[in-house]
């Protein structure tokens, strides 16, 4: 467990602590604004086709 211990500290200590972490912070924004960007584009494709579907003949 010491072992663990000290390799997680010498990891905050070195570099690679501090850009693991903006990376992490960057991906979740990306990620969080993929999410908005789809669900938007999935709220406007479910509408076009409700519209269509609405102006088309009835068939039966």
């Amino acid at each position: 467990m010491t072992n663990f211990v000290n390799r997680f500290k010498d990891f905050l200590k070195s570099e690679d602590g501090p850009t693991a972490t903006e990376y992490a912070v960057m991906l979740a924004l990306i990620i969080v604004a993929a999410i908005g960007s789809i669900q938007l584009v999935g709220d406007k494709v479910s509408e076009t086709f409700t519209n269509v579907e609405g102006k088309l003949p009835d068939v039966s």
